[in-house]
């Protein structure tokens, strides 16, 4: 990767329902924004919270295929393609400040927790695009000091990009709800609350918000790429929210842009 003078935003977005790549909507709209608000990337890594495995994993491949890893949907969401050449150098600079503690893997492609949004983003696919998977074998902490190691591609050009949600349990949703379940916008705003006071530690200590830590999620993949994208972060990087709300009862899409 080449220098740049400027140091490049670090990035989570609550993806939420896979529809969003093909509505034009208040969430797609936000991720519209974001990318207006930022400078273009150089290149992008993408934690991606539909890359769940044992250990972790960067995608090393020149043209990655598509996974259309979602069920049931409309055959327009399965047409989408998403062209972006893959950012083979970008997984080098990766595997060196992870220390090698991660496995190039050539074989997975671009899944709908990160087409879904750069389709909204950067509908051209002209930004060179890598994924990093999320460890299914490490906790919370390890998911923040990983982002802590990554932080240094800001200075390079290279938009740190994370796509999760911050409640995402879908045995509890509601088609029907607009908003959130009150047990969802509470741990929404504790989360919200403690990263703009910069308590991060509460964050990665999320059983802290007490009952509603229970019912956020089952699974903790789509919460740890936010621990990654907050250990990225820069003392003196400004917070921006984007698409403030929980939606069908236990989805969020509030994101978080630092810069």
């Amino acid at each position: 990767m080449t220098d740049s003078n400027q140091i490049m935003p670090v990035l989570f977005i609550g993806h939420g329902s896979p529809m969003n790549a093909i509505e034009d909507n208040q969430y797609s709209k936000g991720w519209e924004k974001i990318a207006l608000d930022i400078p273009k990337p150089k290149a992008i890594l993408a934690i991606s919270a539909h890359w769940y495995t044992k250990g972790t994993r960067v995608q090393n491949n020149e043209s990655p295929r598509m996974i259309y890893d979602m069920y049931g949907f409309p055959e327009e969401l399965y047409q989408i393609d998403y062209p972006a050449k893959g950012a083979t150098k970008l997984a080098q600079e990766v595997k060196g400040l992870l220390n090698n503690d991660v496995t190039e893997d050539h074989t997975w492609g671009y899944d709908h927790g990160i087409w879904s949004v750069l389709h909204k983003m950067y509908p051209k696919a002209d930004i060179p695009l890598c994924e990093l998977s999320i460890n299914a074998d490490e906790d919370a902490e390890y998911h923040y000091q990983l982002g802590q190691k990554l932080s240094s591609l800001r200075e390079q050009g290279v938009l740190i990009l994370a796509s999760g949600n911050v409640v995402h349990n879908l045995s509890r949703v509601n088609f029907d709800m607009e908003d959130g379940y009150p047990w969802a916008k509470e741990f929404d705003s504790y989360i919200k609350n403690n990263i703009l006071t910069g308590n991060y530690q509460n964050v990665i200590d999320y059983h802290k918000a007490g009952d509603p830590s229970k019912y956020a999620f089952t699974t903790p993949e789509h919460f740890y790429p936010l621990l990654s994208i907050l250990g990225a972060t820069r003392e003196g990087d400004k917070v921006t929210i984007y698409n403030d709300s929980c939606t069908m009862g236990s989805l969020s899409m509030t994101s978080y842009l630092f810069q």
